[in-house]
């Protein structure tokens, strides 16, 4: 699993890294971001290439599974 951390990035730098991982065309991902934006655009970019996404909260971080 590829795990990726933005932490204290806006977008769309989340998003950009997790496409750049995703050319890795894995089963799986993980990224950890701290707002809610980030974690919305993340949310439907993976949506959008086929993935689901789960998300956990833990100390206004959130963690994001993105399986296909």
């Amino acid at each position: 699993m590829n795990q990726i951390d933005a932490r204290g990035l806006s977008c769309p730098e989340p998003v950009v890294m997790l496409r750049k991982a995703m050319m890795t065309k894995e089963n799986a991902y993980e990224i950890i971001v701290d707002n809610k934006a980030s974690r919305e655009n993340v949310t439907r970019y993976a949506g959008n290439q086929g993935y689901k996404v789960s998300c956990t909260e833990e100390n206004g971080e959130f963690t994001l599974s993105i399986t296909k």
